[in-house]
Parts: C-alpha cells; sequence; structure tokens
C-alpha cells in the first residue's frame, strides 16, 4: 500500500511528522516549509513530503543550526522528489551526513496508521444520524478513542465492544486525534519519535553550521 497522502489537515500532518500542532502552523508563519509542500486555501493542508521534512527539521534541533537545517532541506529536495526515493535519502559532505531511511519509516508508518484509520470509519445518516462508526458496527469511534485516553487498558475496551478488535482500538484513537469532534479541546498525544540516522565526525561539528 502506497502510505503517501495528499491534502492532510494540519492535525494529521502533527500526528505524521510527530510534532505539535503549533509546530506546524510555524513551519507556515515562518515561512520555513517550502511553499509548494502546502497550500493555505481554503485551510491549511500539507504533502506527505511536507511531514517528513517538519519531522527531520524539530528533529534535528539539537544538531543542526536553522540556516543548516534549510540547506539540508533544500539540496535533499533536488535530489529526492517522489517518495518513495525519500526513503533513501542521502544528503551530506566530509563532515556530516544525514540519512532520512530511519525517520521516512517513521513517518511512512503514521501515514500508512492514518490512511487506515480514515477508512475504518463511516459516516452515515442512517447509522446514529451520522456519527462516525467504526465500519460494520455501531459503535462510535471517538467513544472509543475517549477510553482509549482516559487510559483504560485495551482489554477493558475490548470487553466493552466485543465486535472490536485491538488493532480498531488502536486505530479509533489515530482516528480521534486526527478529526477531533467539534465542540471538545483538541488533544494530541503524539508517541516519541524515533531519531534519525545521523553519521558524524562529533556533534559538535555541526555547532559550525555544516
Amino acid at each position: 500500500m502506497d502510505a503517501r497522502m495528499e491534502h492532510l489537515t494540519t492535525t494529521e500532518a502533527a500526528i505524521a511528522a510527530g510534532v505539535s500542532i503549533p509546530q506546524i502552523n510555524r513551519m507556515i508563519d515562518e515561512k520555513i516549509l517550502p511553499e509548494d509542500l502546502y497550500d493555505t486555501t481554503p485551510i491549511r493542508t500539507f504533502r506527505s513530503d511536507a511531514c517528513l521534512l517538519i519531522a527531520f527539521y524539530f528533529e534535528t534541533a539539537n544538531w543542526l543550526t536553522a540556516n543548516a537545517r534549510l540547506e539540508t532541506i533544500r539540496n535533499a529536495r533536488i535530489r529526492c522528489s517522489t517518495w518513495n526515493e525519500w526513503k533513501d535519502c542521502t544528503v551530506g559532505d566530509h563532515n556530516l551526513t544525514i540519512r532520512f531511511s530511519d525517520l521516512w519509516k517513521e513517518v511512512d508508518g503514521r501515514l500508512r496508521s492514518l490512511t487506515e484509520a480514515r477508512q475504518m470509519v463511516v459516516e452515515d445518516p442512517e447509522i446514529l444520524s451520522g456519527t462516525p462508526v467504526i465500519r460494520g458496527t455501531r459503535v462510535p469511534v471517538h467513544d472509543v478513542a475517549a477510553q482509549v485516553d482516559s487510559g483504560i487498558p485495551t482489554e477493558r475496551i475490548l470487553k466493552s465492544y466485543p465486535s472490536l478488535n485491538a488493532s480498531q482500538v488502536e486505530l479509533a484513537s489515530i482516528y480521534a486525534k486526527a478529526a477531533p469532534q467539534r465542540g471538545r479541546p483538541r488533544r494530541l498525544s503524539i508517541p516519541g519519535a524515533t531519531r534519525i540516522s545521523v553519521t558524524k565526525m562529533r556533534l559538535r561539528d555541526s555547532s559550525r553550521g555544516v
């Protein structure tokens, strides 16, 4: 399955990149992200490539200067233009080499989960008046997600909803983060991101803005 997604919402992009919503907005407000990777009309939406580069920008904040990160993004985009090319994309010189492979796998995995979560949920006027439910059931997806967020173990949730399986419970939580109910505070809980592979002489080399 191609995990690439286009037109991700701000919330979906935050999940895919493994960062916060304010960080996502900062990438546009401060003109950090190349303009062709996002759209602002009528709402802010992002390409999957944007999520990878957003993740890179914040993952390497303690290693590279802002200028070095921007230069890396520019150089990487010259070499890598498709989602699959990013998987093996490498940028560097004799002082610092950056490989995007590990980070690509993380973002790709989150994009796949988002796709599965989208496909799992249906809104049918004939089912609970259009309330988003898990496909093939009458179980409201946000009800399941609320239990997950409150810390209830999956085993107990499955006892409450015997028609579900553990994968659906996990995807329900992802869906609810990506599409929070209106009128409820938006909460975004992202698993810790995995560090990208960086081959370097010493971390102090990056302080020179390489």
